[in-house]
């Protein structure tokens, strides 16, 4: 009868190995419940399974997957709420990680967390296990673990933590999912207008050099675009990533990274969108951090790099340095004229009462309904605006093809 392998857990949560001899192994697993366990891992025991326990018992690490890039906001978010489910549960926390690691798909954050269950068997501490993986854990996630740890409540900031993910997560898709129909559709009309300009005008072109028809101003400049796109088609295509990459430039730069976030906060629309949800974001951040018990310097130092926005990040800096110097939150927040006077004094409210925490988190729900119905607005003004756009396109592609037509026809009917 073959034998099985498992490893299992008490009602208590305390880790069990053993082994069992079973007919197949559904009936060994019915077997183990029997005895009270549940059941995490179950093989059967063979002569690998002796090599595999000599080489676990050696220090044979685990073969990693090659990875590029960091982990997604989305599997981050899963993450947290899983090992803090696991955590209001009771189990150790060495138990959580290794489950959840057995369940991630091969990646950034399974690799980080064999690390991170190896450094925590060695010896150390959660937050300082996950603090070298800052790919798949950032300042502010390690910041507060290592404020959990301190004040002993681990499992409420692990709760803490994955609510705040999931709210930043939902915010950031929200404004994506509306994004995504009027990108869809400008770019559907840059497909069509540049295939005639392309494939269409050329031929219209030629019909009219055959019968020598004179040309109006406008299908000059209709048939002048199609020589330029036909001659420089590569420009045309290369011009929105040189743009990107111009851009990227410049935000390498502290002034040039300022400039553009100071002209995309004065863009209609737009710079609302992205005032207030920045305003959201780093209110709920630094709301989450002072809630967590993490110092007001350290919150404001992983507020100011994690704002993504280098008006912002001047303006917290303004802050912090405030606040070294023993004064208040709102008074440089104030003079940085960011952000409404209702912000300002919700915060200096909140200083004075003691509940600064419970005032930031207010002001990033308000604004995050804000960003809602801002995206929504955005929505609702390009629609009418990309329907009298395209319009205009086709009704001047039109008009420029069928002007000198007509003076063919009256010249041929002549």
């Amino acid at each position: 009868m073959p034998t099985f392998q498992y490893e299992a857990m008490d009602h208590t949560g305390r880790e069990v190995k053993d082994a069992i001899d079973a007919a197949t192994q559904e009936e060994a697993q019915q077997l183990i419940r029997q005895k009270g366990f549940f059941v995490t891992k179950i093989s059967e025991k063979a002569k690998k399974t002796r090599k595999s326990a000599t080489a676990k018992k050696g220090g044979r690490r685990k073969k990693k997957s090659f990875t590029i890039g960091r982990i997604s906001t989305k599997q981050l978010c899963t993450f947290t709420r899983q090992l803090s489910t696991l955590q209001d549960a009771g189990l150790p926390i060495l138990r959580s990680l290794k489950i959840l690691e057995g369940q991630c798909k091969p990646g950034v954050l399974k690799n980080a967390l064999g690390d991170v269950v190896e450094d925590i068997e060695s010896g150390q501490t959660l937050s300082e296990a996950f603090a070298k993986h800052p790919k798949a854990f950032d300042r502010l996630y390690c910041n507060m673990i290592k404020a959990g740890e301190a004040g002993g409540a681990l499992e409420a900031i692990l709760q803490r933590l994955a609510d705040f993910k999931e709210k930043a997560q939902s915010l950031k898709r929200k404004i994506k999912g509306a994004m995504v129909y009027p990108i869809v559709v400008i770019f559907v009309a840059c497909v069509i207008v540049g295939f005639i300009l392309y494939f269409i005008i050329p031929k219209f072109e030629a019909i009219f050099n055959d019968f020598g028809v004179p040309l109006p101003n406008m299908t000059k400049v209709l048939i002048e675009a199609s020589h330029f796109l036909i001659k420089y088609f590569y420009i045309v295509f290369l011009t929105p990533l040189f743009i990107w990459m111009f851009i990227k430039l410049l935000y390498r730069n502290k002034t040039g990274a300022y400039v553009c976030d100071r002209v995309l906060l004065m863009i209609p629309v737009m710079g609302t969108i992205a005032e207030k949800s920045t305003v959201a974001r780093t209110m709920r951040t630094l709301g989450t951090l002072v809630q967590s018990g993490v110092p007001i310097l350290e919150a404001l130092s992983i507020v100011r790099e994690t704002a993504g926005n280098a008006v912002f990040e001047r303006a917290f800096t303004r802050i912090y340095e405030s606040i070294r110097e023993g004064e208040t939150i709102a008074q440089p927040l104030r003079e940085a004229r960011i952000v409404d006077d209702i912000v300002v004094n919700m915060i200096d409210v909140g200083e004075e009462t003691g509940d600064l925490d419970t005032m930031l988190n207010k002001i990033a729900d308000n604004y995050d309904e804000e960003v809602e119905v801002a995206v929504e607005s955005l929505v609702s003004l390009l629609e009418p605006i990309m329907i009298v756009v395209l319009g205009g396109i086709v009704g001047f592609i039109v008009i420029a093809l069928f002007l000198p037509l007509i003076t063919l026809i009256t010249k041929l009917s002549g």
